[in-house]
């Protein structure tokens, strides 16, 4: 199955951020999406990335759920985390990295570009709509591991 990421699908019930309006597809669109990732990989992709179908996405606790999320293929992943990856000793220190940093971030990204395209569409002044966009890029400063 598709061990990075979830699919989701907007219900008849949706409304905007909420978890109840969207339905989870993680067992029914595994085999198609890791069919396609190998697809896309085996040819000399680097990966895809995968998002929910809802915005404003909420896991069963009700938080936000990252926005998107990158899924690379196993050449990409060697490359970055060298030809013995797949070792369980390495994939046991692969899967205990922090990534609530990574995660956070993203979602603090995906907030302010939402509020900046709610100020452009209410033909807010131009310094506050870029007010939104210039803090999305001092977030991109922000020093996290490249490889996350």
């Amino acid at each position: 199955g598709l061990a990075w990421g979830s699919w989701w699908e907007p219900s008849d019930s949706f409304s905007p951020g909420s978890f109840d309006g969207c339905r989870h597809l993680s067992s029914a669109m595994s085999p198609v999406a890791t069919e396609k990732r190998e697809r896309l990989t085996g040819s000399g992709g680097e990966g895809m990335v995968v998002k929910p179908l809802c915005n404003l996405a909420r896991d069963w606790k009700g938080r936000l759920v990252q926005p998107g999320l990158k899924v690379r293929g196993r050449e990409y992943l060697r490359l970055i985390y060298g030809p013995e990856y797949l070792a369980e000793q390495n994939l046991a220190r692969l899967r205990d990295r922090n990534l609530v940093k990574k995660r956070s971030l993203a979602i603090c990204e995906y907030a302010l570009g939402l509020e900046s395209v709610e100020r452009f569409v209410r033909e807010e002044p131009l310094w506050r709509i870029h007010e939104a966009v210039f803090a999305v890029l001092a977030l991109e400063s922000e020093p996290v591991d490249p490889r996350l």
